[in-house]
């Protein structure tokens, strides 16, 4: 079933929160530039909201802070292979785009780098990523939308390969490059839609999931395709007045049944990533538990301090960029100060920070 309407008002009370109240240092090393070897080998601080004591283990290892009973949810929206160097044709000039959006066939929305001089009409050729692979491909600039954006066209069969033309895209904060594009993608991502990857299921192994689901602890998945804005930074001064950007997400039917056979049960609900969390929160205003359906369409939902949190018991996550609305999401499960502890905790002992870094786990209050 589909859904655009927005969520039933959850509006956080209280404290008038300030962008600037969810800032912090980061030494620039701390920043992990490639993945681990072993996805499971990253590191786990592991965090009891309201509690500023923290506990240090490895996300190999998580079963041990789960209970037989509960489920975890994840994402297995899988990254676009989106990111396409270009050149003018007629003119040979570069230029990168980042296909964000499509309509289902070869129409798409893009951002151009640089986009100045690019003006409906104007040509692009790419070529192949193997030189023996197929033709370059010719794109069309069918409309010029604005910062850089653009609506364009993919010539040539009614679907194009991507995998054969483009790569995956990485944060900007990633300036090593990546020799397996595949590091960039979850064990289990089967919906390609992302621009960017839900991090948090980077850490595990098709062996930790069987390991944690013989020992009780149920999965199910989502999709949220994680769009462009997820990078852009918050460019006001009051967190209320941000305005949070929308993705496309999708929720089963037989997750909305385990959510409900969980919650039956006694179990929690872990929601793996900040993504996952998003969409099953979004989701909670079409749940019900006595007849537990599905549901997809666009979320909006912004996640702060105050927020009354409905589906999602604890939280996987990974370490956040300074003032971003998904550090201030983490801070609306386990309290700002207990998350700025945590994060200071985390950096004086050596934690590997952002997409390709190490994981926090935040228990549930009685955890």
């Amino acid at each position: 079933m589909e859904s655009e309407a927005p969520a039933a008002a959850n509006h956080p009370t209280g404290r008038e929160w300030r962008v600037d109240d969810f800032a912090y240092s980061l030494p620039a090393a701390a920043i992990a530039q490639e993945p681990l070897v072993d996805r499971a080998a990253s590191r786990l601080l592991v965090v009891r909201p309201g509690r500023h004591e923290v506990s240090h283990s490895a996300v190999g290892e998580l079963g041990r802070w789960l209970r037989r009973g509960d489920l975890l949810v994840a994402n297995n929206s899988r990254v676009l292979p989106a990111r396409l160097e270009a050149t003018r044709e007629g003119t040979g000039g570069r230029v990168e785009l980042l296909l964000l959006r499509s309509d289902g066939g070869n129409r798409w929305l893009a951002l151009a780098k640089p986009a100045r001089r690019l003006r409906p009409g104007s040509r692009l050729i790419v070529s192949p990523t193997d030189a023996a692979g197929p033709s370059p491909l010719a794109i069309e600039v069918e409309s010029v939308v604005g910062d850089g954006q653009l609506g364009v066209r993919l010539e040539g069969e009614p679907e194009v390969d991507l995998s054969r033309y483009g790569r995956v895209p990485l944060p900007p904060y990633i300036t090593a490059p990546l020799s397996d594009g595949e590091r960039y993608q979850t064990v289990f991502a089967r919906n390609e839609g992302s621009a960017a990857a839900p991090t948090a299921g980077l850490h595990f192994t098709l062996a930790l999931i069987d390991e944690l689901r013989a020992g009780g602890i149920g999965w199910a998945e989502i999709t949220l395709h994680v769009g462009l804005d997820t990078f852009r930074p918050v460019a006001v001064d009051r967190v209320a007045d941000h305005a949070i950007h929308r993705e496309w997400i999708d929720v089963p039917d037989e997750t909305a049944r385990a959510v409900a056979t969980t919650q039956r049960a006694g179990g929690r609900i872990f929601a793996v990533g900040t993504t996952t969390a998003r969409t099953l929160e979004f989701f909670a205003d079409r749940y019900n538990a006595e007849r537990p359906v599905g549901s997809a369409g666009m979320a909006d939902i912004f996640i702060r301090p105050g927020y009354r949190w409905r589906l999602v018991d604890g939280l996987l996550t990974n370490f956040h960029l300074p003032r971003s609305t998904l550090l201030m999401m983490v801070s609306a499960l386990a309290g700002v100060e207990t998350i700025r502890a945590a994060y200071a905790a985390a950096i004086a002992e050596g934690y590997r920070f952002y997409s390709f870094g190490d994981a926090m786990l935040i228990l549930p209050t009685e955890g």
